[in-house]
This record gives structure tokens, sequence and C-alpha cells, in this order.
């Protein structure tokens, strides 16, 4: 007897947003575990998990199906549509924009109808979803669409483990041959485990606002949304294997697979008859003769030149001319605006106005911002007035068109704080216990709430409903909670970027942004232009504006200011940790820290920035409160202070030994400068 092969094509992941409770890892181990054909990703009218999907189906040679399921609001069952090719991948996408852009949709909603379905379904495989109860519409709707989808319908079926499961399925599959469509086996996904079943029901009872007393028929009947093996679900549609077998064959017709997206940077920026590179080149020549009337130092020429082949080779000149586009219309508005992070270590930057320190004057390092070894594109951060920032973001927007420019995603997780507190009440526990367990948490990191936190708060940790609490909360930190707003980050692109990821309104008005974050863009290579809003540059504006009013000076631009390192004073303040309300210094750890570095020139105020961050610190290798170790192995002596250097070259030598790793070398630093 052959061994049977299956698909599992109706799966949703934690990105079906407390529905799903296993992430797209599990769920792809389990499945190759299981010796399953093929896995698909159906999150609920959302593609928001399917990067991940991606990276884990090809670090474990799963074949991966990409889909989604669409929910309707005017009663038409939930189909599952998957995407054979990038043509109807696109068309997915701009579907799920569609309901998540109507003009009624509020923030994480997505509002769809069969009529939306029928402008898009040119190309997709859809599947309808037969609900637990049979209606007597079913029929209508499954010859709805297989009118709508001819030869590229299914009829998706799931054993509920109910009494009436064998009649139901038979009248399934008579319902499948009376549209001629053929029936297709599910097990409707939502874990990788049964073990996940209690954190399921809490996920529920989260989403709908209830306790698991109180939830009732909400809840799953029992623990078999789990992912199953070949064998399992021949032996549950043992009187129909057609519709285990149609599973791999629907599976085989979807080739489509992320890297198949190819990413494509506007060119608005750049004129007719002319090249990216080439306009790159003039604008930078063009800013070098701005930036030095008196003539281009060589050192600057030189620079400059060598970061040109470097761009061309990466092929980043349109990321740099698009941002110079942005800079340009802030100025033109006389909004104030500044770049900063590494991309003050480039030439090309300072010329075209993005920054406003020379990194050629302060020996910066170019390969910091851009190196041909690290494959990763570029990140320019741009400051804006925070009072304007809006302005700029609306004109992207016009400039771009909606279907074209939209702003990051930022998933929000689960933290222990919020963990417990969301479990608790599930869970029916009172405020005040849930806000004693919850105050024992410090911040918004960690991974897990252990049993000594418990008793800090008074509470035993071997009581069962407090322990199940605990447990649950553990399971629950690092699951994705909602989408959210990246602060600024915006994705452009040549073509219609609705048919790369969908497109969703945001709660602030006129705001629209992907289901993407940071770590997916990066993954599938696609460059971001960070607008970003400082209430400095606001306060900096205003000290401009009553310079000009008092006859003091008329400055414009940051780089109007002079050289920092001209004016001892500027040092003498730092040194003493008078540093409140300067950018960048201005916290309890960066003000403990400048007494002892003692910072006397941008050099030394860029280290000073560089290791006092939250990766150095939690990495263990340095710490502005602590002393310094003997030995790299052994842990810091709380609270000793770090002995004041007068050399900064000494301190540099001593953490270097004491550490163990060359801290203040250039490429290891981080360029943070308004």
């Amino acid at each position: 007897m052959s061994r049977a092969a299956y698909a599992e094509l109706a799966v949703m992941t934690a990105y079906s947003f407390l529905r799903g409770a296993s992430l797209a890892q599990e769920l792809v181990e389990t499945a190759r575990d299981l010796g399953l054909s093929a896995l698909a990703v159906t999150d609920l009218n959302t593609l928001a998990g399917v990067v991940r999907a991606h990276v884990a189906a090809k670090a474990c040679g799963l074949p991966l199906v990409i889909g989604a399921r669409l929910a309707f609001e005017d009663g038409f069952p939930d189909v599952l549509a998957y995407v054979p090719d990038r043509a109807a991948y696109g068309r997915l996408s701009r579907l799920i924009s569609r309901g998540a852009t109507h003009d009624g949709a509020v923030k994480g909603e997505c509002r769809l109808t069969f009529a939306d379905l029928a402008e898009f379904a040119d190309g997709l495989l859809l599947a309808l979803v037969a609900p637990a109860e049979l209606t007597a519409d079913l029929e209508l709707s499954l010859r709805r669409l297989a009118a709508l989808a001819p030869q590229r319908t299914w009829l998706a079926a799931s054993q509920g483990y109910g009494a009436a499961d064998a009649r139901r399925l038979d009248r399934l599959a008579a319902l499948a041959e009376a549209a001629s469509v053929p029936l297709l086996a599910v097990n409707d996904v939502v874990y990788h485990d049964e073990r996940r079943r209690p954190l399921q029901d809490v996920m529920t009872c989260i989403r709908t606002h209830t306790t698991l007393m109180e939830a009732g028929p909400r809840l799953l009947a029992n623990g078999e949304r789990r992912l199953k093996s070949p064998a399992e679900m021949a032996a549950l549609f043992r009187d129909h294997p057609q519709a285990v077998r149609e599973t791999v064959r629907l599976a085989g017709l979807c080739r489509f697979r992320l890297d198949e997206l190819k990413y494509e940077y506007p060119n608005e920026p750049t004129p007719p008859g002319t090249t990216p590179q080439a306009h790159l080149e003039a604008l930078s020549w063009e800013g070098a003769r701005w930036r030095y009337p008196a003539g281009i130092p060589d050192k600057v020429s030189e620079a400059l030149r060598s970061e040109f082949k470097l761009i061309a080779e990466k092929d980043y000149a349109p990321y740099f001319l698009t941002v110079h586009d942005v800079v340009k219309f802030a100025r033109s508005q006389g909004i104030l605006c500044q770049g900063r992070g590494s991309a003050a270590n480039s030439a090309v930057c300072f010329c075209l106005g993005v920054t406003a320190v020379d990194p050629t004057e302060h020996n910066l390092l170019f390969a910091r911002f851009i190196s041909s070894e690290r494959d990763e594109p570029p990140d320019i951060d741009v400051d804006f007035e925070h009072e304007r920032r809006e302005e700029v973001i609306q004109h992207i927007y016009e400039r771009y068109g909606r279907h074209r420019a939209a702003i990051c995603a930022t998933v929000i997780h689960y933290r222990p704080r919020s963990a417990i507190r969301e479990v608790g009440k599930a869970l029916g526990l009172t405020e005040d216990v849930t806000a004693a367990l919850a105050g024992t948490v410090w911040g918004s990191w960690g991974d897990s709430m252990p049993e000594t936190q418990v008793r800090e708060a008074g509470l035993d940790p071997e009581n069962p409903t407090i322990r199940l609490a605990v447990e649950l909360a553990n399971e629950l930190i690092g699951f994705p909670r909602h989408l959210s707003q990246h602060v600024g980050g915006f994705i452009l692109t040549q073509r219609r970027l609705d048919e790369t990821v969908p497109i969703a309104n945001g709660a602030m008005k006129d705001r629209t942004f992907i289901e993407w974050d940071k770590d997916d863009i990066d993954t599938l290579g696609i460059m971001k232009v960070d607008v970003l809003a400082l209430g400095m540059l606001t306060c900096i504006k205003r000290a401009f504006a009553l310079l000009k009013e008092h006859g003091v000076a008329d400055l414009t631009d940051m780089a109007d200011i002079g050289d920092g390192d001209a004016d001892p004073a500027v040092y003498d303040m730092l040194c003493r940790g008078d540093s409140i309300g300067v950018f960048q210094v201005e916290s309890r750890a960066q003000i403990n820290m400048l007494p002892r570095l003692k910072p006397r020139t941008l050099y030394d105020l860029t280290v000073e920035v560089a290791i006092v961050r939250p990766g150095p610190i939690q990495g263990d290798m340095v710490h502005p409160y602590l002393k310094r170790r003997a030995k790299p192995d052994e842990p810091f002596d709380y609270p000793a202070p770090l002995p004041e250097f007068g050399d900064p070259n000494e301190l540099r030598r001593v953490l270097d030994k004491t550490h163990g790793v060359p801290l203040f070398q250039e490429q290891a630093m981080q360029i943070a400068i308004t």
C-alpha cells in the first residue's frame, strides 16, 4: 500500500491576530516533521505573516503555498484564496488592500464583499470553506464561486469530530459533485500542537473581551485544530480519499515564492534623458561647490568618487535621490530637517544637504554607512520639525500616490506586563491580583515571568490558577498583538506597492501603512525612507527665529551654526554632565557617563553615543553605572563607577583590554549626530 500524501492548505498563524496560537516557524517545522507535502499560510484577511513563513519554509526545505482566508461582510462564506503565480499574488494583495482601505474601515478592519472578490479573482485558486452548520444557501454560494472561477474552485471540508461527521461529509461531497468542483480536505489549523489549545482559548477570550467561565461556545469544541500527519488525514477522509489527494494537486499548482518579488525603486527624482547615477553625481558635485565655495578640497573629491563607485555598484542612486527630493521639499517650505545616524559618514549626503556634518573633516568612515562586504541597503534617517513633519508625509503621499507609497508597519508583541494582565483577565483573576503580578515587571523586556516575581507580588506560585496564569502568559510573550505604524519609515515603489504588500488604513487620518515591518522588508531587500519627527529641531528652529528677530544672526541650516569642536565651552558643559535637553546625550545614562569619558572632540562624542546604547549594555560590554571588569568573563561590580580618565585614548585602551573587544574601532561606531 502506497504511503498517503497530504498538504495542509488551511492554516492560521499568530498573524491571524488572537486566532492562531502558533508562530509560523513552529507550524512549518511541525509540518516538515509530520511529512506533509506542503503547507499553506492562510491568515484571516491579511498577508502579514507570509514573510516569516517564507523564511521558515526555506530553512526547512518545505514547499510553502501563499494565500489568505477571506471573510466577507455581506454574508458570503469564507474563501481560501491561493496564488499560483506572481500576477495572482498581486491581485490578492490588491484585494486585501481594497478591504483594508475601505472608506468606512478603521485600523485593523478589512471590509470585503463578494463583489470585491469578483473584481480581483482572475488567476486566483479559490476554495469555499464549508461552515460547521450546513445552510440551505451553501450550494448557491458554491455555484456562484464556481461560475466566477471555473476550473479554479474547490469546496474545503474539515472534520469537527461530531456525531454526524460522516453524514455531513457525504453531503458536502454531493454538493461539490453537483457544482462540478473537487472536494478538498483541510483541518482548519490554528495551532501546531494540541498543547496550544489552552492558549488559543485564552486568545479567544482576549479577542472577545470575556473570560473562560463566560466564553461558552466561542471556544473550540476540542483540541483537534492542529496539524495532522498524512496518515491521520487519510483516516479521517477514508470515505473520500480523493479529497486528500486533491490537496497535493492544488499545492502543486502554486509555484509562486516570495523570492520572485522584485523591488523597483521609484524614478521620479531623475530627469528625463539621464540616469539616476549620473543625476546623483551631478547633484553631489553641485552641492560640493555650495559646501566649499573656496574650492572643493582634494580629500572631499576623493571621498565623493569613492562613494560614487560603491553606490553605482549597489545601484543605490535612486534611494539617495529620493531622500534628497524629500529634504529639498522640506527646505523649500522652510521646514528644518537633518539627517542623522550612519548617514553622517557620507560625503554624498553632506553635499546633498541631507546631513550637516562634514565626514572628511572629522574622519568618519563611509563603510559604517555602506559596505561592499555588507549586503544590506543603506538607512538614512532624516529628522524634521515635529510640528511640521506631517506636511512632509502628506507631500510624499501626493507625489507618489497612495498606491505606491505607505508607511512601514511595526508589530506590537506581547511583553511580560501586557501578557500577564490579559491572561489574568481571561482566567477571571481580579484586577488587584493582575496588577500585583504586572507590577513586578520592570520595563517591557523579558521573555518570561519567573517564580521569584510571583513571590515578590505577595502571591503563591503554587496556587493552581496563579501557576496557570503564569504558564500561559509565558507562552503568550512574544506573540504579535496587532500591527501599528512605524515612526516614519516610508516604502516607495516604481509600480503599485499594493501589488507587493497589502496597504491598510492607519488610526490617524490620511495615514496608510503596509502590513510588513522592518524585519520583513529587510528580508526581501526593500528599502525605506525614514521621515522622523524631532522636537529638538522645533526648538532649534525657534532659536533661529529669535536670533534673527534680535539681529544676532540669520541662520537657516544646521551647518550654518559652525564647527562645535571650535568652541571649548560646548565640551566644558558636556564634561560636567550638563546635557539636559541636548539630543542623544540627555538620558540619565549619558549624563552619568559624560564626566567620565570627558569628550573634547566630535570623535570622542561619537564614541560616547556609540557605547551607551542598549546593545553594548545588554551585551555586558559596557555599563554607565558599573565598575569595569578585570577580566572579560567576570561580572560587573555594582555600584562602583568607572574611573575618570582624562585621556580618552587611555580609556579606549583600558576598555579594549578589559572587555576583550575593540569597542572603539571606527568600524564599530554608531554615528548619531544632529
